[in-house]
């Protein structure tokens, strides 16, 4: 009897453990939060209606935590006294945007369900919705993620590929998290809605061979050669939908109208040629792909069961 009670307790302690470190659920605020879907879908069709272009900000956002330190809130951190956050790095500054809307959210979510919903999981809930709101595929985000208490400058600047990268570096960096080349050109196609800085393009339009002349002319206009001079300035990453998320962005490179460098790099006679085809061809299959290489994504080193924390303010660690 002793060695049943034994026995017993391990697997329940095993239980135990699994529960805390297991895998992410879609279904993980069903009880304490049952809300949340509704919460974050209503805020969203509200900040969209002020201002189309914040869905694919959202993405971006999304994307930018979960490359550094993984899909942890990490992004949301302001720096504060001492504290350094991710908001200053090269590829985050005067660039990554949305944090109100996250802020906007929490908020609402806060008055039902206090203390219960990472930031982490609503930056993932808010991607989804971004995407699917401006017409692309929905999908089911495991949840359960917890807010980082830390933040870094520099793996910010050296893990986010920069937009003058090559087709092997963007493979390498992707291949770092854990994700393929195919998730790399999927995920890519996020690039469909939403605009880049004119210094972000620059050096394609102006000294790149792989771009259709006709469009390099028309960036040109509002993206002068000189550096520090229209720097800001934005050009839409998809000239034809650019707040419709759809499969022109696979067209477009088709065409050798890729704005940025490493979008071209996509389809300049590399490994990712083939694919590149099948999206511009087929949208239903660019869709499922993209989908579910946010859902692999997402799972980039979430921290889970006991570590991290619950913030209460997204861009402040919690005060003990």
């Amino acid at each position: 009897m002793a060695s049943f009670r034994t026995w017993h307790c391990l697997v329940a302690l095993l239980l135990l453990a699994s529960a805390a470190h297991g895998q992410l659920s879609p279904s993980f605020y069903a009880t304490t939060c049952p809300t949340l879907g509704p919460i974050v879908r209503a805020t969203m069709i509200k900040a969209l209606l002020t201002e189309r272009r914040m869905g694919a900000s959202l993405v971006r956002l999304f994307f930018h935590d979960c490359f550094v330190q993984g899909c942890d809130g990490s992004i949301l951190l302001d720096d504060v006294g001492s504290f350094v956050g991710e908001k200053g790095a090269g590829p985050n500054a005067n660039s990554v945007r949305g944090f109100e809307v996250i802020d906007q959210i929490k908020a609402n979510v806060e008055l039902l369900c206090p203390g219960v919903v990472s930031c982490a999981d609503i930056v993932a809930l808010a991607a989804r919705d971004g995407t699917f709101l401006l017409g692309g595929p929905t999908w089911a985000v495991p949840l359960g993620r917890r807010d980082s208490t830390t933040a870094s400058l520099n793996l910010a600047n050296s893990d986010l590929p920069s937009p003058a990268s090559d087709l092997a570096t963007l493979i390498s960096a992707f291949g770092n998290k854990g994700l393929s080349a195919r998730d790399l050109t999927a995920l890519s196609g996020a690039h469909t809605i939403g605009f880049a800085q004119c210094q972000n393009f620059r050096g394609h339009i102006y000294n790149d061979t792989d771009i259709n002349a006709a469009f390099a002319a028309l960036r040109q206009r509002t993206c002068p050669a000189a550096q520090g001079s229209g720097d800001s300035n934005l050009a839409p990453l998809d000239v034809q939908t650019q707040l419709v998320f759809d499969n022109a962005y696979y067209r477009n490179l088709v065409g050798q109208r890729g704005l940025l460098h490493s979008d071209q790099e996509l389809f300049n006679g590399g490994s990712q040629d083939a694919l590149v085809k099948q999206y511009s061809a087929n949208p239903a299959l660019f869709a499922s792909d993209f989908a579910a290489a946010m859902v692999k994504m997402g799972n980039i080193s979430p921290l889970t069961g006991s570590a991290g924390q619950i913030r209460s303010n997204c861009r402040v660690v919690n005060s003990s």
